[in-house]
């Protein structure tokens, strides 16, 4: 079993923590290699991840990982688009800077005009995606429309229109949300699901936080996908 990770040739783990390297390189083989998803969106998933608990080195690592298995500057772009809306302005400013390492500043695309909200839009949106206006968005709906149509274009950009499918964007933003242990992944689930994706894609999306954020990662995430007797999410 080899593996991308230096982690596997530190010393004093190879001394004294045969068991750790040896799950660790068990994770590392599901990132690494191509199965329920593709290993090029893997390792953009494990750079965003990384970017999201600020851990540069790993992303710039999963990056080149990235492209040497052909991940496209267009592909890698839907990580910018998803930390800008999720993680803000710094997150997105270290990715974007990665990416210009990874890529070059050749044939960027022409800017585009920014879209505008019309009356009645973002009411339509949430409903559509949650089932009903959560709380906090009717609440942003009621005290601040003009942010409440942000939210909305926001959201739209990171599922809707990411340069990747709806349904990678959707385990992209889970990858993100497990790193930072949030319970906001149920939303995700849910919506991955919608768009198409088994419970294997979502699993190993998942996993590609683990090497930013540890075994806790699943351990956020993975009871969602049980049976609902178990207490998971029903489909």
């Amino acid at each position: 079993m080899t593996t991308t990770s230096p982690l596997m040739d530190d010393l004093l783990l190879r001394g004294h923590a045969p068991y750790t390297l040896a799950g660790y390189a068990a994770f590392r083989t599901v990132i690494d290699t191509d199965g329920a998803v593709p290993a090029r969106y893997k390792a953009l998933f494990a750079a965003v991840a990384a970017i999201d608990r600020r851990q540069s080195a790993l992303a710039q690592r999963e990056m080149a990982r990235g492209v040497e298995l052909g991940l496209t500057r267009t592909e890698a772009t839907a990580g910018l688009i998803v930390l800008a809306s999720l993680r803000g302005e710094g997150a997105a400013g270290t990715f974007s800077a990665i990416l210009a390492e990874c890529f070059g500043m050749d044939s960027l695309p022409e800017p585009q005009s920014l879209p505008t909200a019309v009356a009645g839009e973002a009411v339509e949106n949430f409903t559509a995606y949650f089932g009903t206006v959560p709380t906090p968005l009717a609440q942003l709906l009621q005290l601040n429309p003009v942010a409440a149509d942000g939210y909305y274009l926001m959201r739209r950009g990171s599922i809707d229109a990411n340069p990747l499918s709806p349904k990678y964007g959707e385990l992209l933003l889970l990858a993100i949300l497990a790193a930072g242990y949030s319970p906001m992944a149920a939303t995700h689930v849910r919506g991955a699901r919608n768009a198409g994706a088994s419970d294997e894609e979502i699993a190993e999306a998942v996993l590609c936080a683990v090497p930013s954020a540890g075994i806790a990662a699943w351990m956020a995430v993975g009871a969602m996908l049980a049976p609902p007797e178990e207490g998971g999410i029903p489909r």
